[in-house]
């Protein structure tokens, strides 16, 4: 019998959960969908219930049709969506359906939380407190749902609640909390400076545990529900981007991680916890124990392409639609794209600013248009790349994974205009990986993730700069980077208007 472990992980629009083996091999994978609800501009909600119902089903798919035994799967540990809000009651039940990480409706919230506490807010936190994060979202909801704030006893992060569905036990791992923005990073610890602040009781933060940590053993009733074995231990798991850089090794200063799912993320690891952006970009715990890692976030990256496609070629190949960019030419013949459809975080913190395509032209087609999506969402990975470079940072390595990983053709732009060599996984599994790495040294299978990884990750396709295209996409960028401060009032105003006639 091979021993494996699960790695969980809990994205925005789907589950997947992956069996690897002691030797990293990837034994069986299997997934399930789930619906986001958008009651309103600018909301982003789910039902944790969908949560444990897909990742059950996944589970099941595996016992029963991949043939996995329940004594087989050893350990399990998990990677989520970060930021959402999971409020329970004294029962720990659900009082209101999660509110997610690209949910912006807290921006008056987040104006109280900087007016009431400053830089001081980003000198605990090492972050500004932007909607998308934790604590924005819990104090819109204590002062639009009082009664159910005054309901709420436990609050949780996504998988934190998948977790919790499994074993019974609360928990949130160090990586979640530090995107809560209620932790203090220099003390590790949540911040009774902030919580006070704004009448938050200390009581409603979940127990710290470190990622590779034991959170209890599959119990009783999700094993009947589940047909797992109540033998199978859970561990502490991390923030989907925190697991994403243990699956693509990012073990080093000088490899960056290009992440493309529905939000697009450049990460970097941080070898001790006094830097600081100033809150322009994230910074957070890490899943690997004692370090650090920042990232810029652009919120719709992966999300820019799939829109475009569903408006615009709904019932044609997602890969014939990206390769078809390779009939256009560096700069999408004179077509740039700002992919900021719904709304940007790094390094324009502005939930109300939105997406443009710049210089249509009539000679323009389809293609022209599938270039200058891709290129945009590189260019916007390229502003944060600059704020690294402002502070010193030099690269050598961007290692792809997700959306961008899986076409050539999109691998070569991120080369050309990031100007550094780009690299794509043999076993690119994203953050499910990275969540098995963390179960299979919390069991105790290796020393620590570095040692793990030199075991579970390979590399694969190399591409190089172009020399001449990254001239070309050098002055497009200069361009490119005058779109916000162009378009900001106008977008602005659009938004505003929206409002003004839904009401």
């Amino acid at each position: 019998m091979t021993e494996c472990v699960l790695g969980v992980d809990l994205g925005t629009s789907s589950v997947k959960v992956t069996a690897v083996s002691r030797t990293g091999e990837i034994i069986a994978q299997e997934g399930m969908d789930f619906p986001l609800q958008q009651p309103q501009p600018g909301y982003a909600e789910q039902d944790p219930e969908d949560w444990v119902s897909a990742a059950t089903v996944s589970i099941v798919r595996l016992i029963l049709k991949d043939k996995l035994t329940p004594d087989q799967i050893v350990g399990i540990s998990y990677s989520g969506q970060m930021h959402g809000l999971v409020l329970l009651d004294d029962n720990n039940e659900v009082l209101r359906p999660a509110m997610l990480w690209n949910d912006t409706r807290s921006t008056q919230q987040r104006q109280e939380i900087m007016a009431k506490m400053g830089s001081r807010f980003v000198d605990i936190t090492h972050n500004k407190p932007l909607e998308g994060f934790t604590l924005p979202k819990l104090l819109w909801v204590k002062e639009n749902q009082p009664e159910i704030f005054q309901n709420a006893k436990t609050m949780l992060l996504p998988k934190d609640y998948l977790r919790f569905r499994m074993t019974g036990q609360l928990a949130i791992d160090y990586s979640d909390a530090t995107g809560t923005v209620m932790f203090d990073v220099d003390k590790q610890q949540w911040s009774k400076e902030i919580l006070d602040a704004f009448d938050i009781p200390e009581t409603i933060c979940p127990p710290l545990v470190r990622s590779i940590d034991e959170t209890g053993n599959i119990n009783e009733w999700y094993a009947e529900y589940s047909g797992l074995s109540t033998h199978t231990k859970t561990f502490g798991g991390g923030a989907d981007n925190a697991c994403g850089a243990v699956g693509a090794g990012i073990d080093g200063p000088t490899k960056v991680l290009s992440s493309i799912g529905t939000s697009g993320v450049i990460l970097k690891y941080e070898p001790e916890k006094e830097t600081n952006y100033d809150g322009v970009i994230q910074y957070e715990d890490h899943a690997i124990p004692n370090a650090y890692y920042s990232m810029g976030v652009t919120l719709a990256a992966g999300f820019s392409l799939s829109w475009f496609k569903k408006t615009f070629a709904e019932n044609e190949d997602f890969t014939a639609v990206v390769d078809s960019a390779a009939k256009s030419t560096v700069g999408a013949n004179g077509l740039l794209f700002a992919p900021y459809i719904v709304g940007e975080r790094a390094p324009y913190a502005d939930a109300d600013i939105r997406g443009s395509f710049i210089g249509i032209d009539g000679i323009h087609q389809r293609h022209d248009f599938v270039r200058a999506v891709l290129e945009g969402i590189i260019f916007s990975f390229r502003d944060i790349l600059d704020l690294y470079e402002a502070k010193g940072n030099q690269f050598e390595t961007v290692i792809s994974i997700g959306g961008g990983a899986k076409s050539p053709l999109w691998q070569q732009i991120q080369a050309n205009i990031f100007n550094v060599k780009v690299v794509s996984l043999q076993n690119e599994q994203g953050p499910g990986l990275g969540a098995a790495m963390l179960a299979a040294v919390g069991l105790g299978w290796y020393h620590d993730i570095p040692e793990c990884a030199k075991t579970f990750i390979q590399f694969k396709d190399v591409f190089l700069p172009e020399p001449d295209n990254v001239e070309k996409y050098r002055q497009l960028h200069q361009i490119y980077r005058k779109i916000y401060p162009s378009t900001k009032e106008i977008t602005h105003e659009l938004v505003d208007f929206r409002r003004d006639h839904q009401r």
